[in-house]
């Protein structure tokens, strides 16, 4: 099994067998849960942490995060290659909390270009903190949207030439979520690491709220007795990402996809795992 397989299993394992179990008012399903989860990733020793226990469609993750790295809110591109926002697409086609939106436009700066900025002229710096949650009207009663922000802020930094990112979250579906936020954020990782001639370094998930839905609970036994001998997994990506994706080049979806194809071999999909909102 690969280094993100047996840390995924082992939560899983611990969320079913020592989650408080409560009924999640705003979803009417209960849920196995546990606060402050924490995990990370060596990119460099544990390759790239793609879920192979079962079968995932990668190329939404992948084509997510080329979404947000252009800044949009409108969910055309993104609709290409994935669903799985369109409960939360708004009547005009966007998505009010789309993340990269909020990275490049909805506070009134660029924090992405800045981070990026920062970090070529002072490596050392510890400023390179990116925020999605906004105070004004996320949460706490606010302004009626169809979802908020769930990671809801990350840090990259450089130590020894390795850029690390730590991923905070508010609440992950563990069954869901976690692998395709994982996914998509250390591609991230990788993106920027890329972009300032750096090696990536270490990737930390940090989660507030780690929950199981009742409608998974099947599915989370069948996962945790599952066993493979896939090796951890080190693609090499195609060049320029970060300016590729800021034009939505289409190309780049397929390009970074076949860096994974020859050594992805995942197991059988399980079935029933539908999305709770």
């Amino acid at each position: 099994m690969t280094t993100f397989d047996t840390i995924y299993q082992n939560i899983l394992k611990k969320i079913m067998e020592e989650g408080i179990e409560e009924l999640n008012e705003r979803t009417g399903h209960k849920t196995k849960a546990l606060p402050g989860i924490t995990f990370q990733i060596d990119l460099e020793k544990d390759g790239f942490p793609v879920l192979t226990l079962r079968k995932n469609p990668i190329k939404s993750p992948i084509a997510e995060q080329i979404w947000f790295i252009s800044g949009e809110k409108n969910t055309e591109f993104l609709r290409k290659y994935t669903k799985m926002w369109d409960e939360f697409i708004e009547p005009d086609g966007t998505i009010t909390s789309a993340y990269g939106y909020r990275w490049k436009h909805h506070f009134k700066r660029d924090q992405l270009t800045s981070l990026v900025e920062l970090l070529q002229k002072d490596p050392s710096s510890r400023h390179g903190v990116i925020i999605t949650w906004d105070p004004n009207d996320d949460g706490h009663g606010g302004t009626p949207k169809k979802n908020v922000p769930c990671l809801f802020a990350f840090t990259v930094n450089i130590i020894g030439g390795r850029l690390n990112l730590h991923n905070i979250i508010r609440s992950n579906d563990m069954m869901l979520g976690c692998p395709f936020d994982t996914f998509g954020f250390v591609l991230l990782l990788c993106t920027l690491a890329q972009k300032l001639k750096v090696k990536p370094g270490i990737y930390t998930h940090t989660i507030s709220n780690a929950h199981i839905y009742d409608i998974h609970y099947e599915g989370a036994k069948e996962l945790i007795t599952r066993t493979n001998n896939h090796a951890n997994i080190f693609p090499i990506f195609p060049d320029d990402i970060f300016d590729r994706a800021e034009k939505k080049d289409e190309n780049l979806v397929d390009e970074i996809y076949k860096a994974f194809e020859p050594y992805y071999k995942p197991g059988e999909p399980i079935t029933g795992l539908n999305i709770v909102k």
